[in-house]
């Protein structure tokens, strides 16, 4: 059986104090979505250099794709990364959409700092009873837990819906004092994936339910609270995906204007996921299209890192508005 490893040896922290100082400084905390190591070197970048607090965020699929204990030095390797740049800020490693007990406590065990418990598709008592037992786990180890409540429509890896299910406010207190969950991710418009809305040509993207979301503000005052499906699926990446021989038609993201309203209340963290997939997309197509005899993957790989730097730092400074409060 295999030594369970402390997120606190690789340099890592929770959630909690992250989220605490979001509350009270009207900003979000940034949770970007990594499969391999060049994303990851972006995000470190550009957050050292925003001064943003970070969630390094890894789903089942990215998981199983980097390997577990290749992933674990990975985090370590990005905080030792960090702390030589210079420029400190607080890391947390997250488990995006755990889909079992087995899963999250495997997490747990081999140095993640937060797990996320999706049981939103199950009946209410299941789903409490699923997140409960995770949370009874994860709190022994000090890890802090995110669990959720309604369902977001979308595909994004493992995590797949045909439709939306808002969340019931009237549900929310009875489920966070009965999992004692540190934080809840909430269902009031957002959706997983590039393509989150069909639209009809002349259509704009219909408005996040911001009535759902000051409901459970009231219900749970000071509350951390999570979106998922955050993209803006960023036009001028769409753009060049398609000039450069791509077909994404219909792609659509959540506004940037209204995430970043959301980031004043209590949404303490927001996910960004296909955003960072778009631009290495974008920026790789570029290249294979200037440079079609480009063979060496630094020459791609680069570019594309590059440009995730520039988007997060931005996306940290005007969206989120974490640049500075590390």
């Amino acid at each position: 059986m295999a030594k369970r490893v402390s997120y606190k040896k690789l340099g890592l922290v929770n959630t909690r104090e992250m989220f605490k100082n979001a509350m009270a400084g009207g900003y979000a905390i940034p949770a970007y979505n990594f499969n391999n190591m060049e994303q990851l070197q972006a995000i470190i970048k550009g957050c050292s250099q925003s001064q943003s607090p970070v969630i390094l965020q890894v789903s089942k699929g990215a998981r199983d794709y980097a390997n577990q204990t290749l992933l674990r030095y990975m985090a370590l390797g990005a905080v030792e990364m960090m702390k030589q740049m210079g420029n400190p800020i607080p890391i947390a490693l997250h488990l995006d959409h755990g889909d079992s007990f087995e899963l999250a406590k495997s997490c747990i065990d081999s140095g993640f700092s937060s797990v996320m418990i999706d049981g939103s598709h199950l009946p209410f008592a299941e789903n409490v009873k699923l997140t409960k037992k995770v949370v009874k786990y994860a709190h022994k180890y000090d890890v802090t837990v995110e669990g959720e409540l309604g369902v977001l429509a979308g595909i994004e890896d493992e995590v797949s819906s045909e439709h939306t299910h808002y969340t019931k406010p009237e549900e929310v207190e009875e489920f966070v004092s009965k999992t004692g969950v540190d934080s809840l991710a909430i269902s009031i418009g957002t959706s997983h994936g590039a393509y989150k809305f069909k639209l009809k040509p002349g259509e704009s993207v219909p408005p996040l339910r911001f009535d759902i979301l000051e409901e459970v503000e009231k219900r749970l005052p000071g509350f951390p609270i999570v979106l998922h499906g955050a993209s803006s699926v960023l036009p001028q990446y769409v753009d060049l995906i398609n000039q450069f021989g791509g077909k994404m038609d219909n792609a659509v993201g959540i506004p940037e204007e209204q995430l970043r309203q959301a980031a004043r209340s209590a949404v303490c963290k927001i996910n960004i996921d296909s955003d960072g997939r778009l631009v290495f997309t974008a920026i790789i197509r570029k290249v294979f299209s200037e440079k079609p005899g480009e063979f060496d993957p630094r020459k791609y790989l680069g570019p594309a890192r590059e440009e995730l730097i520039t988007m997060i730092v931005r996306k940290n400074q005007d969206v989120l508005g974490s640049a500075g409060k590390a």
